[in-house]
């Protein structure tokens, strides 16, 4: 079995990636080194939230909209 992520999981997996780092941020403090999640998310995935909590709502819906499953 091969664990190579590929085509639309792609997106699917910095969508997750991104929301567990935001969590990740709120919940400990801790912060990534190399720039803002919340800027990255915003950029990458237009998010228009401001708070980290607000952004991990936005993916979440984005998530739940793109990948019904």
């Amino acid at each position: 079995m091969s664990n190579i992520i590929e085509g639309a999981d792609i997106e699917r997996f910095q969508l997750i990636r991104m929301r567990k780092a935001l969590e990740l941020e709120i919940a400990t403090g801790m912060k990534l080194s190399r720039g803002s999640v919340l800027a990255a998310a915003q950029r990458q995935f237009g998010i228009k939230s401001r708070t980290k909590a607000g952004a991990i709502a936005e993916l979440q819906s984005l998530l739940e909209q793109s990948y019904e499953d």
